[in-house]
């Protein structure tokens, strides 16, 4: 084994190498809220003991778009932390840093800042967790930017081209081209590069000397015909390619055999959802680069914790158990009571010898019942565990495979394939929708929305908790047929069906579909932020759920002015600010009819996503808002050779069939969660 010594040298980039950290998932869980920020300290704390040049993270650094007070301080406080110091920086920038952080008011890399001391820099892209939005289109990166602490690139603020400038390093002899690209809507994307609207500038000089690295936080798997990036897309002169957004750790390079680059996909440093592909030890990576030659060495994280998943098919052991035996539910029950012991005492055997790991596991048992079986109590089995694991809410879940194969006989939709065990894995709300209308019976058609659009905003609603996307997404759309029928002047009812199905599909796949969805989201937003403008004192700490009473005749009452935290944030010496304290807020839809005092009820159910629906028909209109081939490859020492290849222009690297890779895309909610079922009943409404 060669030690680290022999390879660390003047000439050699070491890069720490991580993705999807999403600080703060689940903070206010009294057993799991520190897991992100203890896993976060140990990512940092590794870097600065492995004397690092830098760390590249590939997006999604918090897990909400609005980080919590608490969250930002966690991950301000650990950046301060190990990331400033005197050790000096031995790498020097060689492109045009204005142009690589055009986005920032500092365009340039924090350790040149003579104002802080920088010890190990940071570059990250963002995620679409964390992605930049509002009036402004900022996200938490910027903010860390500008104080200072990261260094936020690849961001494209165009939506029609993207030209991806790498930011070019030099560590002795070693030329390296940091390349980024930040989360955009995948199917926008992959719109782009069919169409040859995304470039890769490359260095006019000794373009073959030059390491090629490439940060993106998409789909890698197929998830539909265009809800993904494949590899094949991107220019075949990269060298490797760090893959970001798919949770699955898969940080070995793996090789693609067309283009002739490498992937590695690190995967997530937190289990944000109880499924198989989030069942992986985690790892990050300690990326070496010396010349054109690299070398990925795998370091466990050590204090991420214990996740075991196992199947059990109650039809598979007709020897300890059939349907119609005595107590049959009894003898279920003891024997998946021995399944989740034994998982408790193989997390104990691999926990020992390992202080930094969790004591509490979690634990997720999935049950098939199908075949006449019947489920008992998983809240009341749950209970038993209340002490040994770190979910004890959902240690248990049923699955019945039989009953979506009578919906795919009731409805005549071919759900047969995407609900199997084997696709659900990556499946998304979204692909469901489209797949439901796209076979699903005449009568079930829908007649105002588009597939694309009711998709898009039941996975918003999903991914992102934005409980007002299905409801805007329906009243922004009436509003505008209604407004096309009037300057038709359509009057009977033929006429209006007609001019409605004309209308509907126009649109589909075009630009102004695309923007009629985002103008509902922004919508969506502004009236998120509404509810979320709630006096300080008001306790939700509990993380219950409440509603708010609406009168719809009542007159809005004038905005609060704002005093207090944050109006004064602007000065600062030494510089002077175009606004002091106050950010301009979105701008909000006109007529809503609100009242600012609001009284607020908890209750005891979350909104679903039929509340979306059922609230649409019974609010008033709101106005409308403004709107490569390689020489002989050799493996040699610790290194991977990556020797010179015959210069190929970037329009190849498209060409040559697409990866049909069905790999497990962990980013996704538990496929076993019953929105998916949920989400394909009622995206069949039909709205006249």
């Amino acid at each position: 084994m060669t030690s680290d010594n022999t390879l660390d040298d003047e000439d050699t980039f070491k890069i720490l190498i991580a993705t999807d950290i999403h600080l703060g998932y689940l903070e206010k869980d009294a057993i799991r809220g520190n897991d992100t920020f203890t896993t976060f300290d140990e990512i940092l704390k590794c870097a600065k003991e492995k004397q690092v040049d830098f760390i590249l993270l590939g997006g999604d650094l918090f897990h909400e778009n609005k980080p919590s007070r608490r969250c930002l301080y966690s991950c301000i406080s650990l950046l301060r932390k190990y990331c400033m110091g005197d050790t000096p920086i031995l790498f020097d920038v060689l492109s045009d840093q204005a142009v690589n952080f055009s986005t920032s008011k500092f365009p340039w890399v924090n350790y040149q800042d003579e104002n802080i001391n920088i010890s190990i820099p940071v570059f990250s892209v963002h995620g679409n967790h964390d992605d930049p939005t509002g009036a402004d289109g900022l996200c938490a990166l910027d903010i860390l930017s500008s104080a200072g602490l990261i260094n936020h690139f690849g961001r494209s603020q165009s939506v029609e081209r993207i030209e991806i400038s790498p930011v070019l390093l030099q560590k002795g002899k070693t030329k390296l081209a940091l390349y980024g690209i930040g989360s955009i809507p995948d199917e926008r994307l992959y719109r782009m590069f069919v169409n040859n609207q995304v470039t890769m500038l490359r260095p006019k000089e000794d373009q073959d000397l030059w390491f090629n690295l490439f940060t993106i936080h998409q789909n890698r798997s197929k998830h539909g015909a265009t809800n993904y990036i494949p590899e094949q897309f991107l220019d075949d002169f990269l060298n490797l390619v760090v893959w970001g957004h798919e949770h699955e750790c898969l940080i070995e390079p793996r090789r693609n055999e067309q283009q002739l680059f490498y992937v590695t996909q690190p995967g997530s440093s937190v289990a944000t959802s109880l499924s198989p592909g989030e069942a992986a030890k985690k790892h990050i990576g300690l990326l070496r680069i010396k010349g054109r030659k690299m070398n990925m060495e795998k370091i466990p994280l050590n204090t991420v914790r214990q996740f075991f998943i196992q199947d059990l098919v109650l039809a598979e052991h007709p020897d300890l158990f059939s349907p119609d035996m005595p107590k049959v539910n009894q003898k279920v029950e003891a024997f998946c009571q021995e399944k989740v012991e034994a998982m408790l005492e193989e997390a104990e055997r691999e926990r020992i010898g390992c202080p930094l790991t969790p004591e509490k596991p979690l634990i997720r048992l999935r049950v098939d019942y199908s075949g006449g079986f019947e489920a008992f109590n998983a809240t009341r089995f749950s209970q038993r565990f209340v002490e040994q694991v770190a979910n004890p809410k959902d240690v248990i879940h049923f699955i019945r495979q039989k009953e979506y194969k009578a919906k795919v006989e009731e409805d005549n939709v071919d759900f047969g394939q995407l609900m199997s065990q084997s696709t659900t894995e990556g499946l998304r709300v979204e692909d469901l929708v489209k797949e439901y209308f796209k076979t699903a019976e005449k009568t079930m058609q829908l007649s105002l929305l588009t597939e694309q659009g009711m998709g898009k905003a039941v996975q918003e609603f999903v991914d992102k908790e934005e409980k007002d996307a299905i409801e805007e997404l329906i009243r922004y759309q009436l509003e505008k047929t209604q407004r096309h029928l009037q300057q038709r002047g359509v009057m009977t009812e033929e006429e209006i069906d007609q001019e409605i199905r004309s209308f509907r599909e126009t649109k589909k796949g075009t630009a102004e579909e695309e923007d009629e969805v985002q103008e509902a989201f922004k919508r969506a937003k502004a009236h998120r932020l509404e509810r979320d403008d709630l006096p300080d004192d008001l306790d939700l700490s509990d993380g219950s759920d409440f509603t708010m009473d609406i009168d719809e005749d009542s007159t809005p009452a004038p905005p609060p002015r704002g005093r207090g935290r944050g109006s004064r944030g602007g000065r600062g010496r030494g510089q002077t600010t175009a606004r002091r304290g106050r950010v301009a807020a979105e701008p909000k839809p006109a007529g809503r009819g609100r009242s600012q005092k609001a009284s607020v009820v908890n209750t005891s159910q979350s909104r679903n996503i039929m509340d979306a629906f059922q609230a649409a028909p019974q609010r008033s209109s709101r106005g409308s808002v403004p709107a490569k081939s390689y020489n002989d490859e050799v493996i040699g020492s610790p290194y991977l050779v990556l020797c010179s290849r015959a210069s190929s222009s970037s329009s190849s690297s498209r060409q040559g069939s697409q990866s049909q890779s069905q790999a497990f895309k962990g980013v996704t909610f538990d496929d076993d969660d019953d929105e998916v079922r949920v989400s394909c009943e009622i995206a069949g409404i039909r709205l006249l």
